[in-house]
């Protein structure tokens, strides 16, 4: 029985529409997020919620980088881009996670800084208001992610995806900054340093899953081992295919190339055997929408 994998995104989804449309929800919510949060911790002497607002802004960024990554990727292809501009989105996500990783560290160093002085007396106790602000920070991010998520399942989109866990790592982050301000108005102000480092550690985590995934996408890593072996299901069910002896695949960006080499009755003239070929080409792009091309070379069954 053929196995059916998921599809991501249905024929009436434009890509870049739909992309462009998360991101701008996200620039929007994190401009408002990051200012609040900002005022937040000025006012409630919170450095936490400072870093936190900053980690909030470089979300602002990332989302411009999104659109900019996926506008270039739809283009078209062209004579000296034959195989398209996808991989343009991958480079869009390795941008993502150095401005991630960046933020990070820089959240880090002031938080080791504050730790190592051991001036613990002279550190502000953060005010209510910093505890409100990184509640709603949690519940507005969380929301945030599941959004930009769903969206980057749909449209299997790397640098999307990316975005979705730049949310994920703000709501994570302001976790720890409730509990390092929580931990400060109980007498331990020093607990709001250690909650930025905290924070620091969250975003650089993130910062390398994004680029680990962006390179291989862009280094011709095969596709997983479901999609080929149903690949080779979808072959194995064309009329005239009577083998599959090889089949290599390529992730291009968001896409797949694949080269297949089929077995067929080699008493078949050379139109008979293109036809088989054209089926087999015909159905995997049908049945793969994330198949862009497939080479089918067709080799005489042992026998025949």
């Amino acid at each position: 029985m053929q196995k059916k994998v998921k599809e991501t995104i249905s024929p009436e989804m434009n890509f870049e529409k739909t992309a462009v449309k998360v991101s701008a929800v996200s620039i929007v919510g994190n401009i408002l997020l990051s200012v609040f949060k900002l005022l937040a911790g000025i006012i409630a002497h919170s450095g936490a919620m400072v870093s936190d607002a900053v980690h909030s802004a470089s979300d602002v960024f990332s989302s411009i980088i999104v659109i900019i990554g996926v506008k270039l990727s739809a283009r078209e292809s062209d004579d000296d881009h034959p195989y398209g501009h996808e991989r343009l989105e991958c480079v869009a996500a390795i941008v993502l996670a150095v401005v991630l990783l960046i933020t990070g560290l820089f959240i880090g160093a002031g938080a080791v800084e504050n730790i190592t002085s051991g001036s613990y007396s002279e550190l502000a106790v953060p005010g209510v208001l910093a505890l409100a602000a990184a509640i709603i920070s949690i519940v507005v991010k969380e929301a945030m992610f599941h959004y930009t998520k769903y969206y980057a399942v749909k449209l299997d989109s790397g640098a999307v995806m990316a975005d979705a866990w730049h949310h994920r790592s703000d709501a994570l982050s302001s976790v720890g900054a409730l509990i390092g301000i929580a931990g400060s108005r109980m007498g331990m102000p020093v607990l709001d340093s250690i909650a930025s480092l905290v924070i620091c550690l969250f975003i650089v985590k993130a910062a390398y899953d994004i680029f680990k995934d962006a390179v291989e996408k862009m280094v011709d890593h095969s596709c997983d081992k479901d999609t080929e072996q149903a690949i080779k299901e979808c072959v194995l069910a064309q009329n005239g295919v009577m083998g599959v002896d090889k089949l290599t695949t390529r992730v291009f960006g968001n896409k797949i190339y694949a080269d297949i080499e089929i077995s067929a009755d080699g008493s078949r003239t050379l139109r008979e055997s293109h036809d088989v070929a054209e089926g087999v080409h015909t159905a995997i792009e049908q049945e793969f929408p994330k198949v862009k091309h497939i080479m089918v070379h067709v080799n005489p069954a042992d026998g025949t």
